[in-house]
């Protein structure tokens, strides 16, 4: 790692009925700006096989604003306006590299609902945040400290399908520092039974946070379901529902943090394997647990939490046969099946519990590429 790490600190806030309101109406106004310059590059190369810019589309943005149909748009601060053609801009940058697909509209109902503000659009002063086109400072709920003299060069303001609203302050910080350098590597397979296998034996648990709150989950999909369109009775089913999905994805992420953490922190050298997920959600009987496991996650995780601390990550490619193989003589048993568990190896004698045998293999096989 060189240089300041930049970090984002989230926390959750209360805000008044009138900063309520106001965010709203900018998140509103966010989605429609991003929407109507998406849809005008959209045509824009369509019909005359122009490629748009950023600063064509601000221009559009001063445009836009100037009409009497989207003069709504200057009741809300322009920094966030310009921060998601900045955001869309960004995202055909990484679509014209083949990083990812073409940017997707934005939808009322399904899509995050957020607005960025840069340091011109905001006021931090002793530990107080206020919002342009805001009277007052947000209602924070300080979960834990920012580091000393910390002044944030963006917030982000979000809310999300829970009703729940947070906000996000990216500083530099100084206490994410290398780590002392050990001796240490580890191998992880992935798994279902198990979230991950060590390959020093250990064996953590997949609590299945989707899994033990199914019941209560499909109870409240099916109460949603029988409510009528547009009513308040489905906005507060939705809601309901909306909760428990927050639930779940707060426990899985509290134990994917720490798990990731527990690793970087303990080994200099972290292998994983290769994984498609996306392909491997294809297969319909194990799309849910594969999920629920949330594997990718834990590799992105894993990742930046080593560029911070100066650890490397190694990856192993997914067609190695890490389970397969045997991690005392490397002699490859092709007659094993996925549904085996336990397996000796015919060359050297040598039992094998499946999971903790390609996780050797799979720290094996990093180690080598070195």
């Amino acid at each position: 790692m060189s240089g300041v790490v930049k970090r984002a600190y989230k926390y959750r806030f209360y805000p008044s009925p009138q900063q309520a309101e106001q965010l709203n109406r900018t998140f509103g106004c966010v989605r429609l700006v991003y929407n109507r310059a998406l849809d005008a590059r959209t045509s824009a190369w369509t019909t005359d096989r122009q490629r748009t810019t950023y600063v064509q589309t601000s221009g559009w943005l001063t445009e836009w604003k100037r009409t009497e149909e989207l003069a709504f748009l200057n009741d809300v601060s322009s920094v966030p306006l310009q921060q998601t053609l900045r955001h869309l801009q960004a995202g055909f940058v990484a679509f014209w590299d083949k990083r990812a697909r073409y940017p997707r509209f934005k939808s009322k109902r399904k899509s995050r609902a957020s607005a960025e503000y840069t340091r011109s659009a905001f006021r931090w002063r002793d530990g107080l945040l206020t919002l342009a086109k805001m009277d007052e400072p947000l209602a924070i709920v300080w979960s834990r400290a920012l580091p000393k003299d910390a002044q944030p060069s963006t917030v982000t303001v979000s809310r999300d399908a829970a009703g729940r609203w947070f906000v996000s302050l990216l500083i530099e910080d100084p206490t994410v520092t290398s780590l002392p350098a050990t001796d240490a590597a580890v191998g992880l397979d992935a798994g279902i039974t198990s979230l991950v296998t060590l390959s020093n034996g250990e064996k953590v648990t997949n609590p299945r946070h989707e899994g033990a709150d199914r019941r209560k989950l499909a109870k409240a999909q099916r109460e949603l379901s029988r409510k009528a369109r547009d009513s308040r009775n489905r906005a507060k089913a939705r809601l309901k529902v909306a909760r428990i999905h927050a639930r779940i994805a707060d426990r899985r992420r509290d134990l994917l943090h720490k798990l990731s953490t527990r690793l970087v922190r303990e080994n200099q050298t972290v292998v994983i394997e290769d994984l498609s997920v996306r392909n491997m959600l294809r297969n319909h009987s194990l799309a849910r647990a594969i999920s629920d496991a949330a594997w990718a996650d834990l590799r992105r995780m894993i990742e930046y939490k080593s560029g911070w601390y100066g650890r490397r990550v190694i990856s192993v490619s997914r067609w190695y046969p890490s389970s397969k193989t045997c991690s005392t003589c490397a002699q490859v048993n092709a007659s094993i099946s996925l549904s085996v568990r336990a397996w000796t190896c015919p060359g050297c004698g040598t039992s094998h519990d499946r999971d903790v045998n390609a996780a050797r293999n799979i720290l094996a096989a990093g180690l080598a590429e070195r």
